[in-house]
């Protein structure tokens, strides 16, 4: 009786500390895999919240980018705005959201929410929200501040979700 206790409270011990130590690996491991894309990195301080911007386009393409040398690939639409004039616009890391996954295929009509930046010498606009039609629209930041969807909780990623 005393060796079967002494298994029950092994397996109980056991649980309690794996029930501790995996959410905190799991948070370590978020921090870890954010490739260059963490919320204060030198690429989110382009992105400045009182220069807001928009712009109406075709999709031409979709594309992966590495948008700053070392960080993780990330989804970008190039869009004619009008004429010859193909805008790049960066949209989140591909770890957040697959290229064929975002809901906006080439030829999609859009509008496009965000800022304007100079990375590496080139123009690219660092989406917030892109509109397709009157029902579909893909918030990858927060228009107030910039607050990347990928740096947020489950939680507040989860009420952001609910309220579009």
């Amino acid at each position: 009786m005393i060796h079967h206790s002494k298994h029950i409270l092994l397996g109980l011990t056991l649980i309690a500390v794996m029930s501790v130590s995996i959410p905190g690996l799991s948070h370590a491991e978020e921090k870890r895999d954010m490739g260059g894309w963490e919320k204060d990195s030198p690429y989110n301080k382009y992105y400045d919240a009182a220069e807001m911007d928009s712009f109406k386009g075709v999709v031409v393409k979709i594309k992966e980018v590495v948008p700053l040398p070392g960080m993780s690939p990330g989804v970008a639409l190039l869009v004619r705005e009008s004429g010859d004039e193909i805008n790049m616009v960066h949209l989140c890391p591909v770890w957040f959201a697959k290229p064929n996954s975002i809901g906006i295929k080439r030829r999609d009509k859009v509008k496009v929410k965000g800022v304007w930046a100079e990375i590496n010498g080139e123009d690219v606009f660092m989406a917030s929200k892109v509109k397709k039609g009157d029902y579909f629209e893909l918030k990858v930041r927060l228009t107030k501040d910039g607050t990347p969807f990928w740096t947020m909780s489950p939680e507040e990623l989860a009420r952001e979700r609910g309220s579009q």
